[in-house]
């Protein structure tokens, strides 16, 4: 199936009145890749896959695919396919006839239409459900015929808006497996717009994180995660503290800052209370009050904090390693 190509967002801006939800942001997503759109909920990144669908006009600049401009083309002509949060698959169809619709609105005929239907529900392991209805289906397989139906237009570009929100937690690890997988063997563009911070890591080859209609940091997963460039990207990827230290902005991871009963002989290190112990399994998270430097979060392995464990209103020393911190800007 594989004809990707790349994708390139060249000032793209949506206005809604006067209010700027994607404010002129550059981003070019090569082709074959597992990108994700990551932010809070109204950053502008469901607006900017809107626009990449072509169902949202684009107020200024341009979207192009594969060296040709596709900003004013209608969806169907754009070499993208959209797969919707709610699956919106038509309850009065079979599985099989879903699949198989937007071949049927260009007049392919039954038999050849319905043939590439039961190839594409087999890829998805859904080949023995061609003949229910939607209704009979669990939540999880229903997102699975709407991915068939997306795919069975050969599209570039698969466009995913927030595909996991509806499904339990179990159920969204798998299916989060599987997207990666379905990805990698069909070896087109797969752009995801999602809020959860462990389904990006898990997922992109490239993760642009969103904040106020514009694009905070782009990168892998080990680059953003590891060394974020802003203090909104350290604190929406979680897992850091942002500390104020001699003027300037840290970053430092929590799993990286250490947590001592005794005072340190080196002086960079801080004094704090406990106010928290939560056990989340393999670690430990301490929530703690370091006075001017404000509410930090340690991460201890369960070994380490059940050795000798801390308890909630205890004081602490907290120190670091200096290469495990590093510079941001507010």
């Amino acid at each position: 199936m594989a004809n990707s190509q790349d994708l390139e967002l060249a000032a793209t801006t949506k206005k809604y009145g006067g209010t700027v939800a994607v404010d002129s942001i550059n981003h070019k997503f090569a082709a074959g890749t597992y990108s994700c759109l990551l932010g809070p909920s109204g950053c502008g990144k469901s607006s900017t896959l809107r626009m990449i669908a072509g169902h949202e006009s684009v107020s200024d600049g341009d979207i192009v695919l594969g060296g040709t401009n596709i900003t004013d083309l209608p969806p169907a002509k754009r070499g993208t396919a959209m797969m919707f949060q709610n699956y919106a698959l038509f309850p009065h169809l079979s599985v099989v006839d879903n699949v198989s619709f937007s071949q049927k609105m260009r007049g392919i005929n039954k038999t050849k239409r319905s043939e590439k239907a039961l190839k594409l529900l087999e890829l998805v392991d859904m080949g023995d459900y061609a003949d229910r209805l939607p209704s009979q289906l669990s939540g999880g397989q229903q997102q699975r015929v709407a991915l068939a139906r997306a795919l069975i237009t050969e599209p570039s570009v698969l466009l995913l808006d927030e595909p996991l929100s509806a499904l339990d937690p179990f159920l969204r690890i798998k299916m989060r497996l599987e997207l990666k997988k379905l990805q990698r063997e069909l070896g087109i563009s797969f752009i995801h717009v999602t809020h959860s911070q462990d389904e990006a890591l898990a997922l992109a080859d490239d993760i642009i994180v969103m904040n106020n209609g514009r694009i905070e940091q782009a990168g892998n997963p080990q680059s953003v995660f590891n060394t974020p460039t802003t203090e909104f990207v350290a604190r929406f990827i979680g897992g850091h503290n942002v500390l104020q230290r001699d003027g300037t902005l840290v970053a430092l991871r929590a799993d990286r800052l250490q947590v001592l009963k005794a005072a340190p002989s080196e002086d960079n290190h801080l004094t704090a209370s406990v106010v928290d112990v939560e056990y989340l399994g393999s670690t430990v998270n301490l929530a703690l009050d370091a006075g001017s430097a404000g509410d930090l979060t340690a991460s201890l392995s369960d070994q380490a904090f059940f050795l000798d464990p801390i308890e909630i209103g205890a004081t602490v020393s907290l120190a670091w390693k200096p290469e495990d911190a590093h510079q941001i800007a507010a």
